[in-house]
């Protein structure tokens, strides 16, 4: 049993389907001799030759659009962006083609893809390093969309994104890539596409997120459970598909629903997840369902950046509002 923080987990998730299959290449902007700019693909190059991880050209749109060509021919692609801010010279390609490609061809042609990308905040990076975009592809029909927040998920959860047949979009909270350590198994083993874990069972308050986030919210949970109430916690892991059936049934054991996102307020993650509970679990609730989430503005700078990320005291003050209603 290996002990690996969470870049180390997508290595050897890389490093383990690379040795399985020889169909599965790596690439995109210095993933090949440098191993990416945060070293998820360190060593890979070396092991398995330029021909199966290399350095592409600084030019989204190739990346993504020679790993869909790929694809349809009989390879299994993980190009990375290098941050999800610089992914939207890609998005045509993702939107046009790779989401497309199985509907356009009536299943003649599947994309089987995976485009990995840093996302999130919290590193004091700039703007175009720390946005959460995971809502510009979950709107999108056949985009899978992942977002591991531990270790043991990201290596599971990667292995099931390289063998889906259809294009996944695997985001990486950036802000925890190096924060804690954890048990993975070094053999095979997959987390199902679309399944979210039950963190913690509770009565009283449903409490949904992901990435990073799920850190942060563990920690206000412990908080507010010490006066006395006692909160669930979803981690979702999938933003396309959602696990309904997981969030519904939780919501109509405990009454109350909050969902915490680093993306901004309006039109995002949680705003669909509330409205699935309003419609699925409307005579259940005791309490308006609740977002924790920044506000309509760009990420600030650096200096800034504390003031727009929900932190543990905010969530906690939302948390106690919706179990106090």
């Amino acid at each position: 049993m290996a002990v690996l923080n969470l870049i180390e987990a997508i290595t050897h998730a890389l490093d383990y389907e690379m040795g399985k299959d020889e169909s599965v290449v790596v690439y995109g902007e210095d993933v090949g001799f440098e191993g990416g700019v945060f070293r998820a693909t360190k060593g890979l190059q070396q092991k398995y030759g330029e021909k199966r991880v290399f350095d592409s050209i600084l030019a989204e749109s190739s990346i993504v659009g020679s790993g869909i060509g790929m694809a349809i021919n009989g390879l299994r692609p993980v190009v990375e962006i290098q941050f999800s801010g610089f992914m939207f010279p890609g998005y045509n390609q993702i939107v046009t083609h790779a989401a497309r490609m199985r509907n356009r061809s009536r299943g003649l042609y599947t994309v089987p893809m995976v485009i990995r990308m840093p996302y999130g905040g919290g590193v004091r990076a700039l703007e175009h390093h720390s946005e959460s975009l995971e809502v510009l592809f979950a709107h999108i029909p056949g985009l899978k969309v992942v977002i591991p927040s531990t270790p043991y998920d990201a290596k599971g959860l990667l292995l099931a994104a390289i063998r889906d047949p259809d294009p996944v979009i695997f985001l990486e909270p950036k802000r925890i890539y190096r924060a804690f350590k954890q048990e993975v198994p070094e053999e095979d083993y997959t987390i199902p596409i679309g399944k979210a874990k039950v963190v913690k069972s509770g009565s009283d308050l449903t409490v949904v997120t992901w990435g990073a986030m799920v850190r942060d919210t563990q920690k206000a949970i412990e908080i507010v459970e010490k006066e006395g109430f006692n909160i669930e916690l979803i981690d979702l892991r999938t933003i396309s598909p959602i696990d309904q059936e997981t969030v519904v049934e939780s919501v109509k054991k405990t009454g109350r629903f909050v969902v915490v996102h680093e993306a901004v307020s309006s039109y995002g993650p949680g705003a669909e997840l509330i409205s699935i509970i309003n419609e699925k679990a409307f005579l259940h609730l005791e309490a308006p369902p609740t977002r924790v989430a920044p506000p309509d503005i760009i990420v600030p700078l650096p200096k800034g950046e504390h003031h727009y990320l929900p932190d543990v005291n905010h969530i906690a003050v939302a948390l106690r509002q919706v179990l106090k209603f």
